[in-house]
């Protein structure tokens, strides 16, 4: 028996929930990176358990286009906790207001 639509769905959603509470409650920026990660996984799992469900290939085509973009900003966001660790030799997101003008 193969699990229908509303277990992808609940997985999904119980992902998405993980990641959200993750990102209020850490203080770590690469802990918050990685709770951003989940839900944006999260949300691809929805995009192919519709597209599985309604035989479209759609939603694969907008998971592609999910994961290019969370490349992208993985690259560019790892970058940018590098080099604020290199200069305030901590990752807290409360250190991080000396970036603001």
């Amino acid at each position: 028996m193969e699990p229908g639509l509303a277990s992808y769905l609940a997985l999904s959603g119980i992902l998405f929930a993980i990641g959200a509470v993750g990102v209020i409650y850490k203080r770590n920026a690469i802990g918050m990176f990685m709770c951003i990660e989940l839900m944006l996984n999260a949300v691809n799992l929805t995009f192919v358990a519709f597209s599985r469900y309604y035989a479209d290939v759609t939603g694969q085509l907008f998971v592609f286009m999910v994961m290019s973009v969370a490349a992208a900003e993985a690259a560019v966001g790892l970058g940018i906790i590098i080099a604020f660790f290199r200069n305030r030799l901590s990752v807290d997101v409360d250190d991080a207001s000396i970036l603001k003008f």
